[in-house]
Protein backbone atom coordinates (compact mmCIF):
# COMPACT_ATOMS: atom_id res chain seq x y z
CA UNK A 1 0.00 0.00 0.00
CA UNK A 2 1.24 3.47 -0.80
CA UNK A 3 -0.55 6.03 1.39
CA UNK A 4 1.32 8.97 -0.22
CA UNK A 5 -1.95 10.40 -1.50
CA UNK A 6 -3.50 10.19 1.96
CA UNK A 7 -0.49 12.00 3.44
CA UNK A 8 -0.67 14.58 0.65
CA UNK A 9 -4.36 15.11 1.45
CA UNK A 10 -3.49 15.60 5.09
CA UNK A 11 -0.89 18.23 4.21
CA UNK A 12 -3.21 20.01 1.76
CA UNK A 13 -6.10 20.36 4.16
CA UNK A 14 -4.03 20.90 7.30
CA UNK A 15 -2.44 24.00 5.72
CA UNK A 16 -5.73 25.65 4.75
CA UNK A 17 -6.19 29.29 5.61
CA UNK A 18 -8.57 30.58 8.24
CA UNK A 19 -12.15 31.02 6.99
CA UNK A 20 -13.08 34.60 6.13
CA UNK A 21 -15.53 36.41 8.37
CA UNK A 22 -16.28 33.57 10.78
CA UNK A 23 -15.09 35.23 13.99
CA UNK A 24 -12.96 32.22 14.84
CA UNK A 25 -12.36 31.84 18.57
CA UNK A 26 -8.93 30.75 19.87
CA UNK A 27 -10.08 27.23 20.83
CA UNK A 28 -10.53 25.10 17.70
CA UNK A 29 -11.63 21.49 18.20
CA UNK A 30 -11.96 18.41 16.04
CA UNK A 31 -15.46 17.60 14.80
CA UNK A 32 -16.76 14.76 12.60
CA UNK A 33 -18.76 15.52 9.47
CA UNK A 34 -21.17 12.92 8.11
CA UNK A 35 -21.49 12.99 4.32
CA UNK A 36 -23.65 11.35 1.73
CA UNK A 37 -22.28 8.17 0.19
CA UNK A 38 -19.12 8.82 -1.85
CA UNK A 39 -19.27 12.60 -1.18
CA UNK A 40 -16.37 12.85 1.29
CA UNK A 41 -13.98 14.44 -1.23
CA UNK A 42 -16.68 16.77 -2.59
CA UNK A 43 -17.44 18.09 0.91
CA UNK A 44 -13.73 18.37 1.73
CA UNK A 45 -13.01 20.34 -1.44
CA UNK A 46 -15.88 22.77 -0.84
CA UNK A 47 -14.91 23.41 2.79
CA UNK A 48 -11.21 23.74 1.94
CA UNK A 49 -12.17 26.41 -0.63
CA UNK A 50 -13.97 28.25 2.18
CA UNK A 51 -10.76 28.05 4.25
CA UNK A 52 -11.68 25.39 6.79
CA UNK A 53 -9.01 23.03 8.13
CA UNK A 54 -9.96 19.44 7.25
CA UNK A 55 -8.59 15.94 7.57
CA UNK A 56 -9.78 13.25 5.15
CA UNK A 57 -7.68 10.13 5.75
CA UNK A 58 -7.57 7.74 2.78
CA UNK A 59 -6.47 4.19 2.09
CA UNK A 60 -5.36 2.64 -1.15
CA UNK A 61 -7.72 -0.13 -2.29
CA UNK A 62 -8.48 -2.31 -5.29
CA UNK A 63 -11.83 -1.58 -6.93
CA UNK A 64 -13.55 -3.00 -9.99
CA UNK A 65 -15.44 -0.85 -12.49
CA UNK A 66 -16.80 -2.15 -15.79
CA UNK A 67 -14.84 -5.38 -15.36
CA UNK A 68 -11.48 -3.64 -14.86
CA UNK A 69 -9.60 -3.77 -11.54
CA UNK A 70 -7.44 -0.86 -10.47
CA UNK A 71 -6.03 0.77 -7.32
CA UNK A 72 -7.48 3.99 -6.04
CA UNK A 73 -7.72 6.05 -2.87
CA UNK A 74 -10.82 5.47 -0.71
CA UNK A 75 -11.77 7.15 2.57
CA UNK A 76 -10.49 5.39 5.66
CA UNK A 77 -13.89 6.01 7.26
CA UNK A 78 -16.51 5.93 4.48
CA UNK A 79 -19.05 8.70 4.92
CA UNK A 80 -16.96 10.76 7.36
CA UNK A 81 -14.26 13.40 7.45
CA UNK A 82 -12.86 15.58 10.23
CA UNK A 83 -12.97 19.37 10.68
CA UNK A 84 -10.66 21.33 13.00
CA UNK A 85 -12.37 24.59 13.84
CA UNK A 86 -13.93 26.60 16.66
CA UNK A 87 -17.51 26.57 15.46
CA UNK A 88 -19.78 29.54 16.03
CA UNK A 89 -23.23 29.95 14.50
CA UNK A 90 -21.93 31.67 11.33
CA UNK A 91 -19.30 29.02 10.62
CA UNK A 92 -21.82 26.26 11.39
CA UNK A 93 -24.21 27.70 8.80
CA UNK A 94 -21.36 27.99 6.26
CA UNK A 95 -20.47 24.33 6.87
CA UNK A 96 -24.07 23.14 6.56
CA UNK A 97 -24.50 24.83 3.15
CA UNK A 98 -22.04 22.57 1.33
CA UNK A 99 -23.35 20.01 -1.12
CA UNK A 100 -23.08 16.39 0.02
CA UNK A 101 -23.02 17.04 3.77
CA UNK A 102 -25.61 15.19 5.86
CA UNK A 103 -24.70 16.89 9.15
CA UNK A 104 -22.06 17.73 11.70
CA UNK A 105 -22.22 15.10 14.45
CA UNK A 106 -23.70 16.34 17.70
CA UNK A 107 -27.00 17.44 19.22
CA UNK A 108 -27.16 20.95 17.74
CA UNK A 109 -24.80 23.71 16.55
CA UNK A 110 -23.68 24.71 20.06
CA UNK A 111 -23.42 21.10 21.35
CA UNK A 112 -21.39 19.37 18.67
CA UNK A 113 -19.61 16.10 19.32
CA UNK A 114 -15.88 16.56 19.80
CA UNK A 115 -13.39 14.04 18.41
CA UNK A 116 -10.55 13.60 20.91
CA UNK A 117 -7.26 14.97 19.52
CA UNK A 118 -5.59 11.70 20.54
CA UNK A 119 -7.84 9.82 18.07
CA UNK A 120 -6.84 12.16 15.24
CA UNK A 121 -3.17 11.75 16.20
CA UNK A 122 -3.49 7.95 16.07
CA UNK A 123 -4.98 8.11 12.56
CA UNK A 124 -2.21 10.46 11.41
CA UNK A 125 0.46 8.19 12.88
CA UNK A 126 -1.03 5.16 11.09
CA UNK A 127 -0.89 7.06 7.79
CA UNK A 128 2.71 8.19 8.38
CA UNK A 129 3.75 4.63 9.32
CA UNK A 130 2.70 3.41 5.85
CA UNK A 131 1.35 0.16 7.27
CA UNK A 132 -1.23 -2.01 5.56
CA UNK A 133 -4.62 -0.91 6.88
CA UNK A 134 -7.89 -2.76 6.40
CA UNK A 135 -11.46 -1.81 7.25
CA UNK A 136 -12.73 -3.78 10.23
CA UNK A 137 -16.13 -3.80 11.95
CA UNK A 138 -16.35 -1.86 15.20
CA UNK A 139 -16.58 -4.33 18.09
CA UNK A 140 -16.75 -3.67 21.82
CA UNK A 141 -16.35 -5.87 24.88
CA UNK A 142 -19.53 -7.72 25.81
CA UNK A 143 -20.89 -7.64 22.26
CA UNK A 144 -22.32 -10.74 20.60
CA UNK A 145 -20.04 -11.76 17.71
CA UNK A 146 -19.88 -14.39 14.97
CA UNK A 147 -16.67 -16.05 13.79
CA UNK A 148 -16.37 -15.56 10.01
CA UNK A 149 -13.61 -17.97 9.01
CA UNK A 150 -11.57 -20.96 10.09
CA UNK A 151 -12.63 -24.13 11.92
CA UNK A 152 -15.20 -22.23 14.04
CA UNK A 153 -16.95 -20.46 11.16
CA UNK A 154 -20.50 -19.27 12.06
CA UNK A 155 -20.04 -19.95 15.80
CA UNK A 156 -21.53 -17.13 17.91
CA UNK A 157 -20.40 -15.96 21.32
CA UNK A 158 -19.64 -12.90 23.45
CA UNK A 159 -16.42 -10.93 22.94
CA UNK A 160 -14.85 -10.52 26.39
CA UNK A 161 -11.31 -9.49 25.48
CA UNK A 162 -9.80 -8.07 22.37
CA UNK A 163 -6.15 -7.38 21.69
CA UNK A 164 -4.70 -6.22 18.38
CA UNK A 165 -4.39 -9.78 17.06
CA UNK A 166 -6.25 -12.07 19.48
CA UNK A 167 -9.72 -11.94 20.99
CA UNK A 168 -11.39 -14.07 23.62
CA UNK A 169 -14.89 -15.23 22.67
CA UNK A 170 -17.12 -16.88 25.25
CA UNK A 171 -19.46 -19.55 23.88
CA UNK A 172 -22.36 -20.46 26.17
CA UNK A 173 -24.52 -23.57 26.23
CA UNK A 174 -27.72 -22.28 27.82
CA UNK A 175 -29.28 -25.67 28.47
CA UNK A 176 -26.26 -26.73 30.55
CA UNK A 177 -25.69 -23.25 31.98
CA UNK A 178 -22.01 -23.59 31.12
CA UNK A 179 -19.60 -21.59 28.99
CA UNK A 180 -16.23 -22.02 27.38
CA UNK A 181 -13.79 -19.36 26.20
CA UNK A 182 -11.98 -19.63 22.88
CA UNK A 183 -9.11 -17.44 21.77
CA UNK A 184 -9.51 -16.45 18.10
CA UNK A 185 -7.90 -14.12 15.60
CA UNK A 186 -9.62 -10.73 16.09
CA UNK A 187 -9.86 -10.19 12.34
CA UNK A 188 -12.09 -13.26 12.03
CA UNK A 189 -15.02 -11.95 14.10
CA UNK A 190 -17.90 -9.67 13.20
CA UNK A 191 -20.94 -8.37 15.03
CA UNK A 192 -23.66 -11.04 15.16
Amino acid sequence: MAPDVAIASLATYEQSAEPQGTGRSPDPRWHALWTRSNCEQLVADQLATKGFRLFLPKLEAWIRRRGVRYRTQVPMFPGYLFLHHAIDKASYLAICQVTGLVRVLGERWDRLAIVPPADIEVIQRVLRARLRVLHHPYLRHGQRVRITSGPLVDVEGILVRSRPNRGLVVISIDMLQRSIAVEVDSTLVEAA
